[in-house]
């Protein structure tokens, strides 16, 4: 199965977690049709700068443009937040994306400081009401690591839904119990909505080991996951598919 069938990346596609967001979206761009990249939350200046987004464009006015434009990939914001991050748009206006894009609209819907697991804030993820896909995205390297502030972007969020002490060891059913969790990567995703949990960085065979682990748990706790991906997001490598057709 290539990335784009098996991140189910059609329509509006929300990436929300940490350990890939960005990664994911550019790594869609390139494999997709004329695909926009944009985000509902900051997101950094130096996206734009990837050799997989060919245009950048800031405008109060984001469906105009995606309606005119014809240079792909393409990425819309509304203008600086401060000097190293773009602003993100209101939910209603990226909804409104998805009329006049020929391709799939991209969206950075939190954010997670470069860190490889989190849990949402109250404010967290902003979703719009008419996504397609919202891909939640963990990082297997994370897995065996302490459950602290430079592994993990709100550690006692991630303590709270696993019910484990921040400083723990964090174990495979840590990772998955987030991940399936209506306060960790199933929150505010919609009614209808294609629901993805993501394990990235599964960069080896002892990675594929827990991401198989992390997978087999996520289903396990969650039926509103429809699959879970084992990636490679920085060579866009899908390493392995689970759903709940899939047995141990």
């Amino acid at each position: 199965m290539d990335l784009t069938d098996a991140l189910a990346a059609d329509g509006i596609v929300c990436a929300v977690g940490a350990g890939g967001k960005k990664t994911a979206m550019a790594a869609l761009a390139a494999a997709s049709d004329r695909a926009t990249v944009t985000a509902t939350v900051r997101i950094p200046k130096a996206f734009a700068e990837r050799p997989e987004i060919h245009r950048l464009v800031e405008t109060p006015d984001p469906a105009g443009v995606v309606g005119t434009n014809d240079a792909w990939p393409l990425e819309v914001v509304p203008g600086p937040a401060d000097e190293s991050r773009h602003a993100g748009y209101e939910n209603d206006v990226v909804a409104g994306l998805r009329e006049p894009a020929p391709g799939p609209v991209l969206v950075k819907a939190d954010g997670a400081r470069m860190r490889q697991f989190k849990a949402p804030s109250d404010r967290e993820p902003q979703i719009p009401a008419n996504a397609d896909t919202v891909l939640a995205i963990a990082s297997a390297r994370a897995v065996g690591e302490p459950l602290d502030e430079e592994v993990v972007h709100r550690p006692e969020r991630v303590a709270a839904v696993t019910d484990r002490a921040v400083g723990e060891e964090l174990r495979p059913v840590d990772v998955a119990t987030v991940l399936a969790s209506d306060r960790g990567g199933m929150k505010r995703v919609p009614d209808g909505a294609t629901a993805v949990a993501v394990v990235n960085m599964v960069d080896d065979e002892r990675l594929a080991a827990v991401g198989r682990e992390v997978a087999e748990a996520t289903l396990a706790r969650s039926d509103r996951v429809d699959r879970v991906v084992l990636t490679r997001l920085d060579e866009s490598r899908v390493v392995d598919v689970y759903d709940s057709s899939r047995s141990a």
